[in-house]
C-alpha cells in the first residue's frame, strides 16, 4: 500500500486530494491547522490519519510525520494562505505571513520528507504552486511572489534529490471553483467573466487538481521531475486571445 502526506487536507484542494488518493488505494495522512477540518477528511477514508500541524513550525511538522508512523511515499505540499490587496497596500507581517505559510512552510514540509525519505532512497514531493506564479493577477498581496518562489524550490529540490531518488515536482492551478477561490467565484459575474476568459470555456474543480496530483504519482510519470504542470485549462496562454487583432 502506498501512503501520503497532504498538507492543508482538511478542505478544498487538500480534502479532494486525500479523497482521490485514498480511493487509489493509499493511506492518507490528512494534516492541517485545524483537527476538526482534518478529521472531517480522514474520517471517511480507510486507514487514514487526521493530524493537527502548523506547517510554518518545524516541531509540529516533524510531529506530524512521527504520528504517521511511516516514512510516506507522496508528499503534497497545499496547505496555503492568501492576502488580497494592492502591493504597496499590504503590511509586512501579512506579506510575511503569506510567504510564511507558502514558501517557508513547504520548504519545512519538504526538507522534514526528504530527510526521512532520503534513508529509504525513493519518494516524491508534490508542491501546489498557482498560475499567479507564471503570471500574476493584481492584488493578489505576497501570493504570487511566494508561490513563484516555490516554484523555483521545486526545480531546485528535483536537481538534488534526484540523484538520492526523491522526484520533486509542482502543479499549478488556475481559477478552480473550490478552495481558496470559493468565495470569489461566489459572485456571479465574477464567475462568468472568468469562465468565459478561458480556453475551455469553464472554471476548473478540485478533482481537476487531484487528477493531476494522481497522474504525476503513477508509473506513468516516473521520469518526470522538477517539473510545473499547468492545470489551467489553457488561460496562462491564453493573452492573444484576449487582444485580437480585429
Amino acid at each position: 500500500m502506498r501512503t501520503a502526506i497532504i498538507t492543508g487536507g482538511g478542505r478544498g484542494l487538500g480534502a479532494a486530494i486525500a479523497v482521490r488518493l485514498a480511493a487509489d488505494g493509499y493511506r492518507v495522512g490528512v494534516v492541517d491547522l485545524s483537527l476538526d477540518d482534518a478529521t472531517q477528511v480522514a474520517v471517511n477514508l480507510p486507514d487514514s490519519l487526521a493530524i493537527a500541524a502548523d506547517v510554518t513550525d518545524e516541531a509540529a511538522v516533524m510531529h506530524a510525520f512521527d504520528l504517521f508512523g511511516v516514512t510516506p511515499d507522496l508528499v503534497v505540499n497545499n496547505a496555503g494562505i492568501v492576502r488580497f490587496g494592492a502591493l504597496i497596500d499590504q503590511s509586512v507581517e501579512d506579506f510575511r505571513a503569506v510567504v510564511g505559510v507558502n514558501l517557508i512552510g513547504a520548504f519545512i514540509v519538504a526538507r522534514t520528507a526528504a530527510l526521512r525519505m532520503r534513508e529509504r532512497g525513493s519518494g516524491h514531493i508534490i508542491n501546489i504552486t498557482s498560475i499567479n506564479a507564471l503570471a500574476p493577477g493584481p492584488n493578489a498581496g505576497a501570493y504570487p511572489a511566494a508561490k513563484a518562489g516555490l516554484a523555483q524550490l521545486t526545480r531546485h529540490l528535483a536537481l538534488e534529490l534526484g540523484p538520492l531518488g526523491i522526484r520533486v515536482n509542482a502543479i499549478a492551478p488556475g481559477f478552480i471553483d473550490g478552495g481558496m477561490s470559493e468565495a470569489i467565484f461566489a459572485n456571479p459575474r465574477i464567475r462568468e467573466l472568468r469562465s468565459n476568459g478561458v480556453p475551455l470555456r469553464r472554471l476548473g474543480v478540485v478533482d481537476d487538481v487531484a487528477n493531476a496530483v494522481a497522474f504525476l504519482d503513477s508509473p506513468a510519470a516516473a521520469y518526470i521531475n522538477g517539473h510545473e504542470l499547468v492545470v489551467d485549462g489553457g488561460v496562462v496562454s491564453s493573452v492573444l486571445a484576449q487582444l485580437p487583432r480585429q
